[in-house]
This record gives C-alpha cells, sequence and structure tokens, in this order.
C-alpha cells in the first residue's frame, strides 16, 4: 500500500476550506445552544417569581433540535472530502441519532396546544 502524497493547490485550498466551514457551522451550533440555554434559564427564572407562563421545554427543545441541524451539516461538511468508510460510518451515526431525537422532539413541540390569540386592541 503507497502512501498517498499531501495534497497540493486546489485540493489542499478545498480541504482547507472544508475545515473552516465545519468549524463555522459548528460554532454556528454552539452559540445556538447557548443562547437557548440562557433565554431557558431567563424563562425560568421568570416563572418563578411569576412573571411568566412560558413553557421553557418547548424553547429550549426548538434551539436544541436547530443546534442538532447544524451539527448535521457539519458533520456532512467534514466527510465530504475523500471520506474513509470510519467516517462515513460516523456520519451515519450520528444522522440516525439527530433523526432519532428531532423526531421526538418536533413530535413533543407539536403536541403542545398553541396559546390563544390575542385580542385585538
Amino acid at each position: 500500500m503507497h502512501a498517498l502524497p499531501p495534497p497540493e493547490g486546489l485540493e489542499a485550498a478545498v480541504i482547507a476550506a472544508a475545515f473552516w466551514l465545519k468549524l463555522g457551522i459548528e460554532a454556528v451550533s454552539i452559540a445556538i445552544i447557548l443562547v437557548a440555554m440562557l433565554v431557558a434559564v431567563g424563562q425560568l427564572a421568570l416563572q418563578v417569581i411569576g412573571r411568566t407562563t412560558a413553557d421553557v421545554r418547548m424553547g429550549l427543545a426548538r434551539g436544541l433540535s436547530l443546534a442538532l441541524e447544524f451539527q448535521l451539516a457539519a458533520d456532512i461538511v467534514g466527510t465530504a472530502i475523500s471520506p474513509g468508510w470510519d467516517q462515513i460510518g460516523k456520519l451515519a451515526a450520528v444522522a440516525a441519532i439527530r433523526t432519532f431525537l428531532n423526531f421526538f422532539l418536533h413530535r413533543e413541540i407539536g403536541e403542545v396546544p398553541s396559546p390563544p390569540p390575542r385580542p385585538p386592541l
């Protein structure tokens, strides 16, 4: 088995771009989780003092679902350049887990009754 030479020129540029794109998408996913957690903690604090009746769990579930979508996108970008079977297997496992989690998150979100419409002013 011969070792492959290191990528050069356009191939190296595409690999570098994919790396940075994946890193950026993962950063967005982390930011979404951070914002969802901060909003949930704020809503929870407001519930404790009786200022709101917002469903904290559903807001957090929506944020986590969106973050999972970004994580899957990052994994797809990561395996887009010369994927090995190990990477493809990991991507399949991540996709299956994400699909499973998203299915139940969306099912739970859909079961929550929507608030009644506000009367016109």
